[in-house]
């Protein structure tokens, strides 16, 4: 891969292949992928997250398979394809507007198979019957000439994921897209390739019960990064946009996808870094779903566990509408990515952690906003919360967490029985440091036990311990962080260390004792 050398248009927003290389955009090669997957099978299905190049990459399949020559030039494609062939195409894609019901699924299926049988030239006799006039598209297709059909489905899922706050539509829509997918197994000796992608996988019985030939290669290690710019990518192709741009801190925000291969940078948040020279929650500000963080603050999900989860291999890959598994949405939907993969026996277990600092710092500041609304005067503010640790000002600290509790609503409580259990308590504080983007550690575990926080921030050292008691403060917070040990693993690195303990009031709901001792 050679190194770019002049600046060329950034890419935001563009999907078509075409385009991309028309108008002498950047492009991150991705047809040594496409070559690989024909060479070694014909039916798969990929599951990226929204804005990861998805659609691009089908586009990609697309145009080789046109035959296109002129837009590969230059590319790992080029030299290795034999571009006297022409594939009769049929593409779907649900990426566009919304489905609210079976009907308005039927009238869009119809649509986009009506305007490929234009576009191929043959057309059904009856347009009523779905299932019947795909199939004969695609019969019709493969008779137009030598060469079966190439069938590529863009946003497989995204009528279901619309739906999904109503379930009984979710599963209508669902079931309308199972009889569609069916048939491209049941017309396989007229089909050469097919390609699915979408955001989540749904299970085989639900969705791909018609459907069983796919491979799927999200978790592949071979196709880690089939979507995304990998570190190669940005110093190959983007170099000229680099200049300026703190490297390690683009790394801490943007990097970090892995799906058990390379880790890769999701390409929204690096064209607009690279357009807007900020650094910005881009990808999480375009469409963060109030659905999941509805669902993540219902299940009374403990935030500081979310980023060192662990899933088995078939939660990972069980997603339905009857049955929605946490880890596997976050999974699927790009807020956690996989940090490693281990094997017990038969049993393969995936360890989750936050992808980047971009998506801790807005998934947590989200559901702080869920788990304690603010006050109208702002005085609780959690972005004053850095100013205060700037200064080690932890009287201001403990008045901020205290009007925080206070300036809660008491109908939220009565309305929201997340606030009963005890991490709630601790999910909130741990979510306003996580906000901030500071390094964090919670659970820190020692041979002594787990202390509840660490933060590391200005060279400092803080060390949390959080309580909660019936009505009077305690005192055993901070007691157990010196009781326990938990400032020993630090002292070696002549930093200073402030003991925290943080004491909660179950019926008074809130901060009730904010000890500090600082050892230097």
């Amino acid at each position: 891969m050679t190194t770019a050398t002049r600046r060329k248009r950034l890419p935001i927003g563009i999907q078509t292949f075409a385009k991309i290389r028309e108008d002498d955009c950047y492009y991150v090669d991705k047809t040594g992928f496409a070559l690989r997957l024909i060479a070694q099978g014909s039916h798969y299905f990929l599951s990226r997250p929204r804005r990861f190049g998805k659609s691009l990459f089908l586009d990609t399949l697309a145009e080789l398979f046109a035959g296109n020559e002129p837009l590969f030039r230059g590319l790992a494609a080029h030299g290795r394809w034999d571009w006297s062939r022409r594939f009769p195409l049929i593409r779907l894609s649900f990426g566009g507007g919304l489905v609210r019901s079976r009907a308005e699924l039927d009238r869009r299926i119809r649509a986009l198979l009506h305007r490929n049988g234009r576009a191929l030239g043959v057309r059904c006799r009856d347009e009523g019957d779905i299932a019947d006039c795909f199939v004969e598209l695609i019969e019709s297709a493969h008779g137009i000439g030598d060469e079966r059909v190439v069938v590529l489905v863009d946003e497989y899922d995204k009528p279901i994921l619309d739906n999904l706050s109503h379930p009984e539509t979710a599963r209508e829509i669902r079931d309308g897209l199972r009889d569609l997918y069916s048939v491209i197994k049941d017309a396989d000796a007229h089909i050469h390739f097919a390609f699915l992608t979408g955001v989540s996988k749904f299970s085989k019985v639900s969705l791909f019960s018609g459907l069983n030939n796919l491979n799927d290669i999200t978790v592949d290690t071979a196709y880690s990064a089939i979507c995304g710019y990998t570190e190669a990518d940005l110093e190959a192709v983007f170099a000229p946009e680099l200049p300026g741009l703190d490297r390690d801190q683009v790394r801490a925000w943007y990097n970090g996808y892995n799906w058990t291969g390379e880790s890769v940078y999701n390409p929204f948040d690096l064209l607009l870094l690279f357009e807007k020279r900020q650094f910005r929650p881009w990808w999480f500000e375009t469409a963060t779903p109030s659905f999941l963080i509805d669902l993540l603050v219902e299940r009374q999900v403990f935030i500081p566990h979310l980023g060192q989860t662990i899933a088995s291999e078939a939660l990972l890959s069980t997603f339905d509408v009857e049955r929605i598994g946490t880890e596997a949405l976050l999974f699927q939907t790009g807020y956690l990515t996989i940090d490693s993969v281990s094997q017990r026996g038969a049993l393969i277990e995936y360890r989750l952690r936050w992808p980047n600092l971009e998506v801790e710092a807005s998934l947590t500041g989200a559901l702080l906003e869920q788990l304690a609304p603010r006050s109208d005067d702002g005085s609780a503010r959690p972005g004053r919360l850095y100013d205060l640790l700037l200064t080690n000002d932890f009287a201001g600290i403990e008045r901020l967490f205290a009007a925080l509790f206070a300036g809660i609503p008491p109908d939220w409580y009565r309305n929201n029985p997340i606030a009963r259990y005890e991490g709630y308590y601790a999910s909130v504080f741990y979510a306003c440091f996580a906000a901030l983007g500071l390094d964090l550690t919670p659970e820190e575990g020692s041979n002594a036990g787990r202390l509840d926080l660490s933060v590391r921030f200005n060279a400092q050292v803080y060390l949390f311990e959080f309580k909660v008691v019936e009505l009077a403060p305690q005192g055993r917070a901070l007691q157990q962080i010196k009781d326990r040990g938990y400032a020993d693993r630090y002292r070696a690195g002549g930093l200073p260390i402030h003991l925290i303990g943080v004491e909660f009031s179950r019926e008074r709901r809130t901060l009730v004792a904010f000890e500090v001792e600082t050892l230097t």
